[in-house]
This record gives structure tokens, C-alpha cells and sequence, in this order.
């Protein structure tokens, strides 16, 4: 069975996903850097010079190409954008949201603009996380809150909130 971590960019899911992977005693992935291996760049490139819908074909392509088990998976911010490539990660294993606030995630996405976050021109930081926050909740199947806690405490939920279901 996999992990799957999603939520917004900057809520830690690969900075929680390593730990989580040792603690666990599992693999870990991270999408983002999968992407860019398969792609030969940057996930900032790809978005400047393809655009954001190419960017997510790549990213839909590298999720539905994981065949991988017993594996913390943390994902892009944007692999809820599509429905397929979630069905899919969801028949592995659990999904994870890591919720954190907008205020935080503005705090720590100072220059997202250089993260290679897909976001539409002229959407703000909060435009996008209300966007995408019924998205998280919709594939979600334990939610824990990213903030306010260290990462042992972060992870101490999530195996606790994973022993339930």
C-alpha cells in the first residue's frame, strides 16, 4: 500500500513524505522530480515554455506511469487538476491531504513563481487555494492539518488518522 500526499504548494508534503518514508520504513517518491526527469527539466521551464496545460499532460502522464508499492508518494500541488491520474494513485494505497492554511501557504510561497507552480496568469495565491481546496477534499481520505505542529507531531497524525481506516 502507498501514501499519497496531496495539498498545496508549500504545505510540506515532500519535506513531511521523507520522514514519513523512514519512519514507516517505506520507499519515498516525489512526482515533481519525476517530472523532470522524464521531461529533462525544470518544472518551472516546462510551465514557461510550454504552458501550464502542457505542463499538466506531463504531470497526468508521470503519475499514471508509477507502478510502485509500499511507497510514500508525495505529489505536485496540481495532480488533482486531474481526475485520472488520482482514481489511479487512489487504487494504491491512502490519499493524504496536508492542510494548511492560505495565510501560511502565502507565507511560505513568498516567490512561487519560481516553483514551478501551475497557476493561471493573473490568479493570486488565494485564487488558486480556493480553487483547488474542494479538489484536495474531494480525493482526500484522511485530512491532516500541515501547520502549527512539527514534523513528528505531523507525522504522529497521519499514522494515527491511517490506523483508523
Amino acid at each position: 500500500m502507498n501514501i499519497i500526499l496531496i495539498g498545496m504548494p508549500g504545505c510540506g508534503k515532500s519535506t513531511v513524505g521523507v520522514v514519513l518514508a523512514k519512519v514507516m520504513g517505506m520507499h519515498f517518491c516525489d512526482t515533481d522530480i519525476v517530472i523532470q526527469q522524464r521531461e529533462g527539466r525544470k518544472l518551472q521551464e516546462i510551465i514557461n515554455t510550454d504552458g501550464n496545460d502542457a505542463f499538466l499532460v506531463c504531470e497526468k502522464n508521470a503519475l499514471l506511469s508509477l507502478d510502485i508499492d509500499d511507497t510514500v508518494i508525495a505529489t505536485g500541488g496540481s495532480a488533482i487538476y486531474s481526475d485520472e491520474a488520482m482514481q489511479y494513485l487512489k487504487k494504491s494505497g491512502k490519499v493524504v491531504y496536508l492542510k494548511v492554511s492560505e495565510e501560511e501557504i502565502e507565507r511560505r510561497l513568498a516567490d512561487f513563481a519560481a516553483r514551478g507552480v501551475a497557476i493561471k496568469d493573473g490568479m493570486t495565491v488565494k485564487d488558486l487555494y480556493n480553487e483547488r481546496i474542494p479538489l484536495y477534499e474531494k480525493y482526500a481520505d484522511i485530512t491532516v492539518k500541515g501547520e502549527g505542529s512539527d514534523i513528528p507531531a505531523v507525522i504522529g497524525k497521519i499514522a494515527e488518522e491511517l490506523a483508523r481506516i
